[in-house]
């Protein structure tokens, strides 16, 4: 134990940022996850695998794909801005964060109209293969789902600004609508419709949404009102960058949707199947992964504005093969343990030991993407702080070319598994192609930026 105080101590103050930074996240992880935990146990044990979570899996993923997508353009972008913005003077500073308080806002609206009035189009586009009671279903939920499409993008943008200030609350704040809908679901007297559904994740989004507004409004001083315009000069930078990113995740954006329409057309509740095992996974995706991809962009973002761009790089290398160690170690542990972990998890109530079969079995496949998508994680971020999103974008076109080929392929044979194994080779092309761009010599404009800053 002396030793490895020793050994930490060693570390550079940077890396010990990240570790610092990934260990908090963690935390909230860990928690956040235990209450998304909770909230799966009480919908498999009210509902199982049947037409309501058929519905509730299709609507939730179709209805917040587009926020999702903008959320993550935003926060790539937005971070290494708000970093060098929060350096400059104060009314530099408010002005800038009310436009973008403005700007949320307006996407929001118009995000929620958009679902509201494109839902009738997804459900026979997307929803052909489901049955009239799961679109019955669907449309139902909507009254919940289109304003958590607007909810989605407000708190996203609220926790940009905290993690660029290296403020990690939010990941504890995700868990917010799970405890809603676990709350819903347990005290309802009839849980056969979607209605607990709908009213927790309703009420869940809204107040996670509020809350973090105001955290970050604590964090960075910005208690004013919202700002019309953008006449902030940080503008320019940031929506070229947008621009250039919007095309590669609107590409990966697709993904869910692919998958969903996929799952649709297999029948027999392959929606549900994949619903829960997705959920399981994304437990070890977010502890193990996003913990240090979420603490690691901004230190980078801060080190690169300081010149220092060849050690970012080195940075970024090493805890990526880092990650990737680890997450070979949790595909080993996890294909032996799945069927026990989605027993302890889900089988009781209406959640049967066949289904437990059907959902580990899935998992397993799933699993294949950990040690890519975690080693991959701390590379996006190191092109980010670069400002490489033009080859971020293009190796995010390239991932959703490979996904749209392989799922018509596997899915017919592996069912709903060979959709998790697409994903897992997908996530190996997004790696290798990470690291082949890591490795090459940043370009003068980082370096020259990052001197000057």
């Amino acid at each position: 134990m002396k030793a490895l105080r020793q050994r930490l101590a060693r570390l550079h103050p940077d890396h010990r940022r990240i570790a610092s930074g990934a260990f908090r996240v963690a935390i909230f992880l860990v928690l956040g996850k235990a209450a998304g935990a909770f909230k799966e146990m009480a919908v498999a044990y009210r509902y199982g695998v049947s037409d309501a979570v058929d519905a509730y899996q299709f609507t939730l993923t179709m209805a917040t794909w587009l926020p999702v997508t903008a959320v993550s353009v935003l926060s790539v972008v937005l971070i290494p801005v708000l970093v060098r913005v929060n350096r400059s003077a104060e009314a530099d500073r408010a002005r800038f964060v009310g436009e973008l308080q403005m700007l949320a806002l307006v996407l929001a609206l118009a995000l929620g109209a958009l679902t509201w009035l494109a839902w009738p189009l997804v459900l026979q586009v997307v929803g052909s293969g489901l049955s009239e009671n799961v679109q019955a279903m669907s449309r139902q939920l909507l009254w919940a789902f289109a304003p958590v499409a607007a909810f989605t993008l407000l708190a996203g943008i609220s926790a940009a600004r905290l993690r660029a200030r290296e403020r990690h609350v939010n990941t504890l704040l995700d868990s917010v609508p799970a405890v809603a809908v676990l709350a819903w679901v347990m005290l309802a007297f009839n849980a056969q419709g979607v209605g607990p559904l709908l009213w927790g994740t309703l009420v869940g989004f809204a107040v996670q949404a509020a809350w973090l507004a105001w955290l970050a409004a604590r964090a960075d001083g910005a208690w004013g009102r919202p700002l019309w315009g953008m006449r902030s000069a940080h503008w320019p930078e940031v929506m070229k960058a947008a621009g250039v990113m919007l095309i590669g995740q609107v590409a990966m954006s697709f993904v869910g949707p692919i998958d969903q329409y996929t799952a649709a057309n297999l029948g027999q509740n392959a929606n549900a199947t994949l619903g829960y095992a997705a959920r399981l996974l994304s437990l070890l995706l977010g502890i193990g992964a996003v913990s240090v991809g979420r603490a690691a962009l901004p230190v980078l973002a801060d080190v690169q504005s300081r010149g220092e761009v060849h050690r970012a790089r080195a940075m970024a290398l090493k805890w990526s093969a880092l990650m990737v160690l680890a997450g070979a170690g949790a595909v080993a542990v996890g294909w032996v343990l799945a069927p026990w972990g989605v027993a302890f998890l889900f089988e009781r109530g209406a959640f049967t030991a066949q289904d437990t079969q059907a959902v580990a079995g899935v998992l397993r496949w799933g699993m294949l993407q950990l040690p890519f998508y975690f080693g991959v994680l701390v590379l996006v971020q190191l092109l980010a702080s670069q400002n490489r999103y033009r080859i971020m974008a293009l190796i995010a076109v390239a991932n959703f070319g490979l996904k749209a080929v392989l799922n018509p392929v596997l899915a017919p044979l592996m069912g709903t598994a060979g959709i998790m194994l697409a994903t897992s080779l997908m996530y190996l092309l997004s790696y290798v192609c990470y690291v082949f761009a890591a490795l090459r010599p940043p370009p003068a404009a980082a370096v020259s930026k990052g001197e000057s800053a």
